[in-house]
């Protein structure tokens, strides 16, 4: 075996080894993300959890629920607001329709917002219950 294969043959090696390395972390990270950036129950399990819950653990889950939901409507609230201000800024012509559609993109705002401080307020609750 001469120097340039046994070079070819270590350098195959070192890809190999770094091709499975990559290959088990990040999808174990991805995991890890995904799990902590949305958390989501049925209506019937979050009810159970809730009627169930007596450990600060449990308390503590379902107030990682509320504020994950809580994100989730301030995201949306987010996206509504630029919504609403896109189509105040566009205006409306003679033939102004009623409702307007910034009406609804502004009634949708508040709606993410009202849900949002819900669930901040529920998540507050939960979270003192697990102290």
């Amino acid at each position: 075996m001469n120097a340039t294969n046994a070079r070819l043959i270590r350098m195959f090696t070192i890809a190999t080894v770094l091709a499975v390395f990559s290959l088990a972390i990040f999808p174990l990270n991805a995991v890890a993300k995904s799990t902590a950036a949305s958390i989501s129950y049925s209506h019937s399990k979050l009810i159970q959890l809730i009627r169930d819950a007596h450990t600060p653990a449990q308390y503590q889950a379902i107030a990682t629920y509320f504020d994950s939901q809580g994100t989730n409507f301030r995201s949306k609230a987010a996206a509504a607001q630029a919504e609403w201000e896109r189509r105040q800024a566009a205006g409306a012509g003679p033939g102004r329709k009623f409702p307007a559609s910034a009406d609804s993109a502004r009634n949708l705002y508040e709606y993410y917002t009202a849900k949002a401080e819900e669930m901040a307020r529920r998540a507050a609750d939960y979270e003192q219950r697990a102290r």
